[in-house]
């Protein structure tokens, strides 16, 4: 299914009990004004299994203009929270589901919906997460899926699904990133004011966005001259010392500024930049290592895959297939990684 030529239909799934948070973190990944970003806007569509009002967990109501035939020309079927994991779906929903992912819909169950997606059989035989509350009533009903307690979220090629709240932002981003890449995905996250995360083989890594209001001042040019400049040695002392501050004095405003220590953000800044050079250049390892201020490329090979868990030539290779690639879409898996250099 080519996704280069068209608009990716995304469409969510509300229902009767559901989260308006979750329901909206999809919202607002998908909706957001990306052609300001230089990437294509998506086409959202929120649906239900009827048309009109839909009751939320918060006490009030929606009104749904779609029903679920949404689903059957969507790219990408989401799941939010399901408001009881007790609570079996209709069979009018799971069959609608199953069609989707058969004719080759992007799945994604976001915390209790990943149940809903486990009743419509098809995490059968597939990774995936949940809500670490409901993991052994997960394990014991679906005993078919292989279930990762401790992922923030679980990427299985066309199937995701991620844990509690704040992890369905984690998910949500990752997507946006799979499709669009990191300059996009982390222009979006600043906006929606998302700290990183990470979490065993499957992680999220989000640039720090330095403070919105710049006084002008010292600590400001130091920050904002570290990140044009990182390839130089960005110690606390050096930036310390730039900004004219005492090490304890520029150590605490960093870390009310930004939320970080100094050698956490300038690891993110500098595996940022990597990103962007590897989906935006074909500069080789070594210059790419230069340019971040890693010193050598086998220290940049090993922090990027500690934070990403995928060598830099195969998430250069994953970028193209996925974002560049004559007919390639979102969905589709990059090539293995057998990148050993």
């Amino acid at each position: 299914m080519s996704h280069c030529m068209s608009t990716h239909r995304v469409a969510v799934v509300a229902y009767d009990g559901v989260s308006p948070f979750h329901l909206s973190v999809p919202c607002m990944v998908f909706a957001d004004d990306l052609p300001r970003l230089g990437a294509p806007r998506y086409a959202l569509t929120v649906c239900a299994e009827r048309i009109g009002k839909v009751e939320t967990l918060s006490g009030f109501s929606l009104l749904i203009e779609h029903d679920l035939g949404a689903l059957e020309d969507a790219d990408t079927v989401i799941i939010p929270a399901w408001p009881n994991p007790q609570t079996v779906p209709s069979t009018h929903l799971l069959e609608a589901l199953r069609a989707a992912h058969s004719r080759g819909a992007r799945m994604v169950g976001l915390c209790v919906g990943s149940f809903v997606l486990a009743e419509a059989g098809i995490l059968n035989g597939r990774r995936a997460s949940t809500h670490w509350v409901f993991a052994e009533d997960f394990a014991q009903r679906f005993s078919d899926v292989e279930l990762d307690r401790a992922a923030l979220y679980v990427d299985d090629g066309d199937i995701l699904t991620s844990a509690g709240t704040a992890a369905a932002i984690d998910c949500c981003l990752h997507l946006l990133r799979r499709d669009h890449g990191a300059a996009v995905a982390n222009q979006v996250a600043r906006r929606m004011v998302v700290a990183p995360h990470r979490s065993g083989g499957q992680a999220q890594y989000i640039e720090q966005p330095l403070p919105d209001a710049f006084s002008g001042g010292r600590f400001e040019q130091t920050l904002q001259w570290a990140l044009e400049n990182l390839h130089e040695t960005l110690g606390l002392d050096d930036l310390a010392a730039r900004a004219a501050m005492s090490r304890r004095n520029f150590s605490r405003r960093f870390l009310k500024a930004t939320g970080s220590t100094v050698s956490q953000w300038v690891l993110t800044q500098r595996l940022g930049m990597v990103q962007r050079l590897l989906e935006t250049t074909d500069q080789r390892i070594e210059a790419v290592s230069d340019a971040a201020g890693f010193g050598s490329p086998v220290t940049m090979r090993q922090r990027f895959i500690e934070a990403f868990s995928i060598s830099p030539l195969a998430y250069r290779r994953q970028f193209r297939a996925h974002g560049r690639a004559e007919g390639a879409g979102p969905g589709e898996q990059p090539r293995p990684d057998t990148d050993q250099k």
